[in-house]
């Protein structure tokens, strides 16, 4: 019986996660679970899965479920020490990382620093200090099992052959809800269009990164981290049926992929249960019926994201961090309404021509580049956009 500690189990992969864990209940039992602040949901998770640690954001949120559960032999936490709790719960054997954004840096290093293997959804944690985090989970002797599609995709491929032997790992991406669109009609998409994934059922947040394709950006980041592997060997091809979740080429020009239907249960079922697979997870793949796939070279002038997001990696050091804070910022003012989609980019864009790169030499100087960028970023965003920042200031 493996047990298991969420983080972020009211959001979609949370709740995927629960589902795949309710399907198998002789395989996996819940320990512990954190979530926002949606304390209907989570007090019906925690009455159906009975955790023995749970933590929300808000001690507000906290004080309304311990009335809620009062009946409940569970302990209740808030904040971020709650999510530690949780994610180092003493008798958890894994922890799903989920929370989204930076948020989940924290718990999930408190957890590898607890010993626990990590099922990771997050693709924050690694972007915005990926190298610190591997180093810690290789001192510790701590498993990275990945979620997402398309590195639970490439994982999977690479047992097919050495890591001296890949040529390039190639990530795929659906191209999103504007895939099609000419630039000129990009600027006046609405929220309700970008939040119409053609593919996926996924949170908001994601679904505005999949749209501008900074969710592939983001996952170039995490690949490199995550397969110790040079950036110039990652490569993104657009595959708008997104049944092939991504790809590795070796040096004797063999391709080995991942083929499957677009759904997280299965990426969760096979990092909870590793090595083992377990029946039934997703729905079977019918080619037949399928009947083409199609790739295409990403358009870099009508979706800038994903070259902005190489060019933080490229550089290095501080910058991956301030394209996500900044990118989390600009998605959060887009889906409140308050910009325009086009303008997303140009805050990202701004904020990263106005950071000078510094060494990430530990967890708080993470959250310090972070904490900067969100700063910068709203400075962009309060100047409608116009100002250009102030070029080469420190964080």
């Amino acid at each position: 019986m493996k047990k298991i500690s969420i983080l972020g189990s009211t959001g979609s992969i949370g709740q995927s996660t629960l589902s795949v864990i309710e399907k198998f209940p002789e395989r996996f039992t819940v320990v512990a679970l954190a979530a926002g602040n949606n304390v209907e949901l989570f007090e019906k998770q925690v009455r159906q899965f009975r955790p023995s640690i749970v933590s929300v954001v808000s001690e507000r949120s906290a004080a309304e479920l311990k009335r809620r559960c009062s009946d409940l032999s569970v302990r209740i936490f808030s904040g971020v020490e709650g999510m530690i709790q949780v994610a180092a719960a003493e008798d958890a054997d894994i922890t799903v990382s989920a929370i989204v954004g930076t948020a989940g840096l924290v718990p999930t290093m408190a957890a590898i620093r607890a010993g626990k293997d990590i099922a990771l959804a997050n693709k924050e944690v690694l972007v915005t200090a990926g190298e610190l985090v591997m180093a810690e989970c290789r001192a510790r002797g701590v498993r990275i099992l990945p979620v997402d599609s398309e590195h639970s995709a490439i994982f999977q491929c690479l047992h097919a052959g050495a890591s001296t032997d890949i040529r390039k790992l190639v990530l795929t991406a659906s191209g999103g809800p504007f895939r099609a669109f000419a630039k000129k009609d990009l600027a006046n998409v609405s929220l309700a269009q970008a939040l119409k994934h053609p593919n996926w059922s996924m949170g908001r947040k994601i679904t505005i990164d999949s749209a501008t394709l900074m969710n592939k950006g983001l996952e170039v980041i995490e690949a490199r981290w995550l397969f110790d592997i040079a950036p110039g060997k990652i490569k993104v091809l657009v595959h708008p049926q997104s049944i092939v979740h991504s790809m590795v080429e070796y040096h004797d020009g063999a391709v080995v992929a991942q083929l499957g239907m677009p759904d997280m249960k299965g990426p969760i079922a096979y990092a909870l249960s590793y090595p083992e697979r377990l029946s039934d997870v997703s729905p079977a793949l019918d080619l037949a019926k399928v009947g083409t796939l199609t790739f295409e070279e990403p358009d870099l002038d009508r979706f800038p994201c994903l070259a902005h997001a190489f060019d933080a990696l490229n550089t290095g050091g501080s910058m991956p961090a301030v394209l996500s804070a900044a990118n989390e910022v600009a998605v959060k003012y887009f889906l409140e309404e308050k910009i325009g989609y086009a303008d997303i980019v140009r805050v990202i864009r701004t904020t990263m021509d106005a950071h000078r790169p510094s060494n990430i030499n530990t967890v708080e100087d993470a959250l310090k580049a972070d904490l900067w960028a969100r700063h910068e970023a709203e400075k962009v965003i309060g100047a409608g956009v116009k100002g250009q920042g102030s070029r080469g200031q420190a964080i």
